[in-house]
């Protein structure tokens, strides 16, 4: 018999082809409630017929966190625990009864395990703690976009550690970003003071390379009392040293880089980032020096900023060409050795061993000549 009430409530637009699948995965749960923002598709009644409770409701103008909050409006009050989740989600099975075994009612939120990308193989890539499951009451969702859950009750705000449930993501990634950039803006006009919606639009002003907007963003990030944690700091400061080399100052993308690395010297981004640079510029001590010390960090912070290509064949690439490229032949092998295993497909790599391959073979057969 199950211990609580489980709802499980989401917002969609224009998801048909998802809502099979979605379904599937969210039928442990008590009931299904969806909040419908105007779809032209046949996602309304192909919901319906899947025995979901679909609204549809006119969000003018369009933010995230009125949408989940007309959603949560739509929950009955007997509901103890509430589950947020997109179409796009799809929970592994076993969910429900991991997450029961988890709650009890002093509890207010959960977190749980989030897979935001994929190797080619299928296998996690890009994985990070996500808390979107909360008690019924005493909770409302805050900002235009990159909304989170922001708690008013008058117990104590207690998170348990789902252990063994997993979310994973599959994107639509036919659905376009535009909207992001001006709900961002909104986001940081509304919360000037909010040191993660700041890091978030100069992030997005990056990416959609408005990089003397993004270098001023997140300059803006860097200087707010409430910008303390390192790692988050590290990347505005990689972030601006991307802008800056994009705009053809290498020197001072260079000085941000160290920057972000003296910040927070406990993950890898920044040591590939100069490893890279070092490459780029020809300066073998810094690319073998970057990659060794970037490598001697085994152990992922499993935050969100996490970025895959850290903890893949790159650093031993960069390692092993600045090895070859100092005489240190020996290591370089084992590096490219590395590299292969990480990345068996790649011709450029298994090339590169093959190189380094050659040049000790030569330097046995000139001692053995001598």
């Amino acid at each position: 018999m199950n211990r609580y009430k489980i709802c499980v409530y989401a917002i969609c637009k224009n998801e048909e082809e998802f809502v099979d699948r979605w379904m599937d995965a969210v039928s442990e749960a008590d009931l299904v409630v969806v909040v419908d923002t105007g779809s032209t598709d046949g996602t309304v009644e192909k919901l319906r017929s899947r025995g979901a409770a679909v609204y549809q409701e006119k969000i003018s103008p369009w933010r995230f966190d009125v949408a989940r909050n007309t959603a949560m409006d739509h929950i009955p009050e007997d509901v103890d625990i509430c589950v947020s989740n997109d179409l796009d989600e799809v929970f592994e099975p076993g969910w429900r009864s991991k997450l029961e075994e988890a709650w009890s009612p002093q509890y207010t939120r959960a977190r749980y395990l989030f897979t935001w990308s994929y190797h080619d193989d299928g296998t996690p890539n890009k994985q990070y703690p996500m808390e979107k499951i909360h008690r019924r009451h005493g909770f409302r969702w805050v900002h235009p976009v990159h909304e989170v859950l922001e708690y008013s009750g008058t117990d104590e705000d207690k998170t348990v550690w789902v252990n063994g449930m997993v979310l994973n993501h599959y994107p639509d990634i036919s659905k376009p970003r535009s909207q992001y950039l001006p709900l961002l803006e909104l986001s940081v006009e509304e919360n000037p003071q909010n040191d993660r919606a700041m890091f978030w639009l100069g992030r997005e002003y990056v990416y959609n390379q408005k990089y003397d907007q993004a270098i001023a963003t997140l300059q803006r990030h860097l200087a707010l009392p409430s910008a303390v944690w390192g790692e988050e700091r590290s990347a505005s400061m990689g972030l601006i040293a991307q802008c800056c080399g994009a705009k053809g100052d290498q020197r001072a993308a260079k000085a941000w880089l160290f920057r972000a690395l003296a910040e927070c010297p406990t993950v890898r981004e920044p040591y590939l980032a100069l490893a890279k640079l070092g490459y780029q510029e020809g300066n073998w001590p810094m690319a073998y020096a970057m990659a060794e010390k970037g490598l001697g960090i085994t152990r992922q912070s499993g935050s969100y900023l996490v970025q895959p290509e850290s903890w893949g064949e790159a650093l031993y690439l960069y390692g092993s060409i600045g090895a070859y490229r100092l005489g240190l032949y020996q290591q370089s092998k084992e590096y490219a050795i590395k590299a292969c295993e990480l990345n068996p497909d790649s011709e450029l790599l298994r090339s590169n061993l093959k190189l380094i391959q050659a040049k000790l073979d030569e330097l046995v057969e000139r001692e053995v000549f001598i």
